[in-house]
């Protein structure tokens, strides 16, 4: 099963052509979308052009 994830505060996706992200908003969209490890990991870290966690797993019970 893939792993989902959502972001945690907006932002604008400059590898997705600009595609602005709101808190809450499913991350990617279309949820089908490829995302490569290496930008998953940008996203839910520090290492990235804000500076902080904008992304993170969802926990499926």
């Amino acid at each position: 099963m893939a792993k989902k994830y959502e972001a945690i505060a907006s932002f604008t996706d400059s590898q997705d052509k600009g595609k602005v992200y709101q808190k809450g908003d499913p991350y990617p969209n279309p949820a089908n979308k490829k995302v490569s490890a290496e930008r998953i990991k940008q996203l839910s870290s520090e290492d990235n052009r804000l500076g902080y966690p904008v992304i993170k797993e969802i926990k499926e019970d």
